[in-house]
């Protein structure tokens, strides 16, 4: 007989978890359920439910995310997210990206309790897309923590917090998994050519507007990137970009300290060596055989291009060791380094390729 109850109980847990499941109709009903197997099936149910939830993680890092709302003379510009990296010298730090502040002469923060807080911009710059603002170190909730983007492997589950379409959807949670890491995106600041790339995270999770400068999290509540960029095409679907906290952190804490984020300068316009129609018009022949790279249009007088002999209709194929296609490209490469160095640009004249050492200078 006991192994006969034992059987029951057995049969009994199986029908009932495939009950849960939804593999049994909707008119099954079963009665007299030993306990021991109610405890069993309760066990799972909470089992189940706890593996796929991110709950605790969510409220770890929800009160240190805010709405910024950027205004110029008393008319919104903008809004995005942003969240609490740091308290010191009685501020707390909000990161978020520079372009949902760019044009701002005040902003505001709005906290996941809905209060209203004066913020103080401390400085932004374009190319990396990161700004910083302060408020009072006693108006903030909490500090997000910071995690680690060279951690998170690709298929690992991500979320986001943020406020898509604005304030009326702040705290929107959105999950998803990294799909991808160290993406080369071509940004666009003229809205018609690609001036440069970021490399940044990709993921699936719904990143929409509003979302920007909100941050990327891993299952642990840490932050490991702030979301900066998508891909706004009809056919294009869940693909969202995120810059990894490390750069992040970088450029926020040479803004936090006053200064400005500074380029290294060449001192020529260029064009793509795909851009046949406006080189024409510049009246740059590019020889036989170049596919590629960036041609030089004009070179400021007395520049560091200028001292090392680069001349118009010059053609830039390599930046040190790296191979060059487009402007964006060039860009890149350039601002991987700084101020005061030297570096050596390959170019193409008349058919020939040289080398020009330059010292870098400073971006005004």
């Amino acid at each position: 007989m006991e192994k006969k109850n034992n059987n029951v109980v057995v049969l009994v847990v199986a029908v009932l978890l495939s009950f849960v499941s939804g593999t049994i109709g909707s008119y099954l009903v079963i009665t007299n359920v030993p306990s021991v197997s109610k405890q069993i099936i309760e066990n799972v149910s909470k089992l189940d439910y706890t593996e796929n939830s991110i709950a605790d993680s969510v409220e770890k890092a929800y009160d240190a995310v805010v709405v910024v709302v950027s205004y110029n003379n008393g008319q919104k510009i903008s809004t995005g997210t942003g969240f609490i990296y740091k308290k010191d010298n009685s501020k707390a730090y909000i990161m978020t990206n520079n372009h949902v502040i760019d044009g701002s002469d005040e902003v505001k923060i709005i906290r996941s309790d809905n209060e209203i807080i004066n913020a103080s911009i401390v400085g932004g710059e374009t190319y990396s897309d990161i700004a910083v603002i302060n408020i009072p170190e006693k108006e903030a909730i909490s500090v997000i923590d910071i995690g680690d983007s060279s951690d998170i492997r690709l298929g690992d589950t991500v979320f986001t917090i943020g406020s898509p379409l604005g304030e009326a959807y702040s705290g929107t949670v959105t999950k998803g998994i990294l799909s991808g890491k160290d993406r080369m995106v071509e940004v666009s600041f003229s809205g018609t050519t690609s001036d440069y790339y970021m490399k940044v995270l990709q993921t699936d999770a719904a990143i929409n507007p509003g979302n920007s400068g909100g941050p990327l999290l891993n299952l642990n509540g840490e932050v490991i990137g702030i979301n900066s960029l998508k891909l706004v095409e009809d056919e294009i679907e869940g693909m969202g970009f995120a810059i990894p906290i490390e750069d992040a952190i970088f450029y926020a804490s040479t803004l936090e300290e006053g200064k400005t984020i500074d380029r290294p300068y060449v001192g020529i316009s260029m064009l793509d060596v795909a851009d046949s129609y406006y080189l024409w018009q510049a009246g740059i022949n590019i020889p036989n055989g170049v596919n590629s790279g960036v041609a030089i249009i004009e070179v400021e007088s007395g520049s560091p291009a200028d001292k090392s002999g680069l001349q118009k209709g010059d053609i830039i194929i390599k930046l040190g060791e790296e191979g060059i296609d487009s402007l964006a490209e060039f860009r890149y490469e350039l601002y991987k380094h700084s101020p005061g160095e030297q570096i050596e640009i390959t170019y193409n004249r008349n058919g020939k390729e040289q080398i020009a050492k330059i010292t870098l200078g400073k971006n005004s």
